[in-house]
């Protein structure tokens, strides 16, 4: 059974500011002032690596006790890379990440063999790393005048 998920995105006066609305939240993204944004929020690509790491953390906290794992703490880092000569049209490179690395970190009793088949489980069923390892139909609806 599909669910359907939808965000509004609207661009702001302000720099490259946009306002996003999902599920009866707000969210406003921004650039760095260098990049010609005014740094009132997060950008684009912290916020994709932000959200694999809020949902591996998710699906960890949903399964934990599941799988017979407690912790006192789980926290990820979460690091990507990206040719910024790509974005700013320098060089005909991806203008997304080459590569994202993700390092989850627990403080446990368990053993390290039960937190690293647990930390496979996470991987595997995080609906982000999903999207990101397997990608996804990315579909053009084209424009609208409103």
């Amino acid at each position: 059974m599909l669910t359907t998920f939808k965000s509004t995105i609207n661009k702001l006066p302000e720099g490259m500011q946009v306002m996003t609305e999902a599920g009866g939240f707000k969210i406003l993204f921004d650039e760095p002032e260098k990049m010609g944004g005014t740094n009132q929020g997060i950008n684009p690509m912290n916020a994709l690596l932000s959200v694999l790491g809020a949902c591996q953390a998710i699906v960890a906290s949903m399964f934990a006790k599941q799988f017979k794992i407690e912790y006192s703490d789980f926290h990820l880092e979460v690091e990507g890379d990206m040719d910024m000569r790509g974005i700013m049209q320098k060089a005909e490179v991806r203008t997304g990440f080459q590569e994202i690395r993700f390092k989850m970190h627990f403080k446990s009793n368990n053993s390290k063999q039960e937190l690293e088949e647990f930390a496979k489980f996470i991987e595997k069923n995080c609906p982000i790393s999903d999207s990101l390892a397997h990608g996804v139909k990315l579909i053009n609806q084209g424009v609208a005048i409103d």
